[in-house]
Formats: C-alpha cells, sequence, structure tokens
C-alpha cells in the first residue's frame, strides 16, 4: 500500500495560512477546493418512501424566536465602509461595553471610513482594532461608544449538533435587523471562501481564499450578512456569517442565499478577538507541513485523505517524527478526508493545543501527538 498524491493540488501550510486582501459590503460566496475555483453546484437525491416503513418523526419547534430576535438584535449592528473604490455595508454583533464590534475582516477591508449602526438607529463613527485575514474577523472600537450597550451573550459551538435550530441576524443587502432562521446543516464543514464579485477591492484584485472549518446552516444567508450573528435557540452565539454558497455561473455577481450558510465557530472566534483587542494581531496555530490531496489503499478500499509533501525543519510536526509521503487520516479521532480539511482543523485550534494525528506510513497505521506552535501571519 503506498499513498497516493495529486499533483495538480496546490501545497497547503498550515504554517502562516492563506491571508486574504478581501473586499468589503459582501458575503463572500464559497469555491471548492481543487475545482479550478468554480462556483460550488451541489444536488441531492431523494430517498424512495416505499424504501422504509417507519412512521414519519412527530417533530414540533419548540424555540420561540420572536422572543429570541427580541432579546439578540439589540446586539447586532450594521455597518457602512466607505473605500476608495466606493461603498460597502456589513453586519456585526456588539462584544463588550467598551464599544468593540466584532465583524468580517473582509466587511472593512481597504474602509477610510467606517460607521456602525446600532439596531436602535443610532449611528456611531468606528476605528478598525484589529484585523486578522487568515480567519476573516476584525474588530472594530466606536470613537464615542455609549453606555448602553448589549453585548452578545457567548455561546458554545462545541454544543451543538447537526440538525439544531439556529437564527441569523444581520444587515442583508442594505435591510437593517433582518433575522431568518434554519437548522444545523453540518459541522466541522472545510470551506474555502474568496470575495464575490470584486466588490470594493482596490484595484480590482482576485481576493486570495480562506480557509474555515465552518458551521453550515440553512438559514438564510444573503450579502450584507456577513458579520453578523448566528445564535442556537437559547440566543447564544455560536458563529460569525461569513460566506455561502453560489449557484451562479461564475464569480462576477452577488450570489442570493440558497440554503446553504457558512459561519466562523464562536470558539475561534472569541481566540482571535481576544487577540485582536489586546494586540491589534492575531498568532495562529503551527503544524508546520505543507499537505496535498491523497488517496491510500486500505483492505481493499480506497482511503482520500491529507498527504504530507512537505515537512518544515524543526517545526512541530518535525519534532513529532512527520515524514514527507505520510498520509494523516485523522485528527483527534476525526476523519481528514483531504488536503483542505487538515488545514481547517489546524486553523481552528490556537496555540499550544496538542492535537493526535492518525497516519499511513509504508502501509502501517501510527498515532502522534503534536503540540502546535504559533506563528503570526502577515
Amino acid at each position: 500500500m503506498s499513498p497516493k498524491t495529486n499533483p495538480t493540488i496546490a501545497q497547503l501550510s498550515a504554517v502562516g495560512l492563506l491571508s486574504a486582501i478581501l473586499a468589503s459590503g459582501g458575503t463572500y460566496a464559497v469555491v471548492q477546493a481543487g475545482q479550478d475555483e468554480q462556483p460550488v453546484v451541489l444536488s441531492a437525491t431523494t430517498a424512495d418512501a416505499s424504501s422504509t416503513s417507519a412512521s414519519p418523526a412527530a417533530y414540533s419547534p419548540s424555540s420561540d424566536w420572536a422572543a429570541v430576535a427580541a432579546n439578540v438584535s439589540p446586539s447586532v449592528v450594521s455597518i457602512g465602509v466607505q473605500s476608495r473604490a466606493g461603498s460597502g455595508a456589513g453586519s456585526g454583533v456588539v462584544w463588550d461595553t467598551d464599544g468593540h464590534i466584532v465583524t468580517n475582516a473582509h466587511v472593512v477591508e481597504g474602509g477610510e471610513q467606517v460607521q456602525v449602526t446600532l439596531a436602535d438607529g443610532r449611528s456611531y463613527d468606528a476605528e478598525v482594532a484589529g484585523s486578522d485575514p487568515a480567519t476573516d474577523l476584525a474588530v472594530l472600537t466606536l470613537s464615542d461608544p455609549p453606555s448602553d450597550l448589549h453585548p452578545i451573550t457567548v455561546g458554545d459551538d462545541e454544543a451543538l449538533t447537526v440538525g439544531d435550530p439556529v437564527m441569523a441576524i444581520g444587515n442583508p443587502l442594505g435591510l437593517s435587523g433582518t433575522v431568518t432562521t434554519g437548522i444545523v446543516s453540518a459541522l466541522d464543514r472545510p470551506v474555502t471562501t474568496q470575495a464575490a464579485g470584486g466588490g470594493a477591492q482596490p484595484g480590482g484584485q482576485q481576493a486570495a481564499p480562506v480557509v474555515t472549518n465552518a458551521i453550515q446552516t440553512s438559514a438564510a444567508i444573503n450579502p450584507g450578512n456577513s458579520g453578523g450573528a448566528l445564535v442556537d435557540s437559547a440566543g447564544t452565539l455560536v458563529g460569525i456569517n461569513s460566506s455561502i454558497a453560489s449557484l451562479s455561473g461564475g464569480m462576477g455577481g452577488q450570489p442570493g442565499s440558497i440554503g446553504i450558510g457558512f459561519a466562523i465557530p464562536v470558539g475561534e472566534v472569541s481566540s482571535i478577538v481576544g487577540q485582536l483587542i489586546e494586540d491589534g494581531t492575531a498568532e495562529h496555530a503551527f503544524l508546520g507541513i505543507g499537505v496535498a490531496d491523497a488517496s491510500a489503499e486500505v483492505d481493499g478500499a480506497t482511503l482520500y485523505a491529507a498527504g504530507v509533501s512537505q515537512v518544515e525543519p524543526d517545526s512541530p510536526a518535525d519534532r513529532a517524527g512527520l515524514q514527507e509521503g505520510d498520509v494523516i487520516t485523522q485528527i483527534d479521532g476525526e476523519r481528514v478526508n483531504d488536503s483542505l480539511a487538515l488545514v481547517a482543523q489546524v486553523r481552528q485550534r490556537t496555540t499550544g493545543d496538542q492535537v493526535e494525528l492518525t497516519y499511513l506510513r509504508d502501509g502501517q497505521e501510527a498515532t502522534v501527538t503534536v503540540t502546535l506552535d504559533a506563528r503570526a501571519d502577515g
């Protein structure tokens, strides 16, 4: 059994991953790695109703979404950005009583003037306290914050399960205070994103992709929802809305909601936001390998995974004994189906975290514990 790597897949490093120059005023459109960055096209099959005799589940939603919306809406803001290329709009959440607002980095990228409008209509000038394009997160500081801000209650994305009800709140298409509901469609969904339509990006440059180990939701998300809140049925923040899938013929136009949206998990948000408030910059977990899509034959079946194409000297991976040609199949017991999945998993973790990697080498399976180092991007 020997691993097979795909030479057409660009090597990704979990080192200083995928810094992006992103546009303001639009939610990302998700593109699929290894497919020449074509918009995602998804299809589904319907099971034959006669194939099962089970009765339909008796389920009725119990969440009081009106109460959730009333409690959370004061913590969600609209963001207007003026840049040399034009104007843009997005969303944000009130993080604390000191006037810190959390949003997406691409919402405020290139902004020369930023204004934050609270749910009650009051507007305030704001400055960018820190931005981290690699995770698409940014923190704004209100120039003269009022004393009656309503910080959002931070929840726990680790407690989410597929099928849980969620609500998205934001400023889609300039319609402030919009709420939509749906469910958690998937967890730990590795997605790579780039700005849709060029937005207000200076010079019309193509945005670099960002990798996220995302929460997938069916709650309707549209351009302008970027940076807004994804909350659970208790009204606690579980993610920051950041991207949507597109069925359009290309990246030239703004895609609309097709019920496939993605949010940055709040655990990752909390880690990055704390650093941005403190230092204005963020460190990222560093494994120290280059990876490419790979496959290996295991017990007569093909197993798709992430192949190690390079090991950086004296990196955490090097010190743990990983070698070029190893095929990583799991991280902390979770399947790694391709290189993007591994990159997304590492991106979600923080400096000092220990991870257990399961890998194949010369037909033998082994595990190793790696302590992630820090490397500041940019």
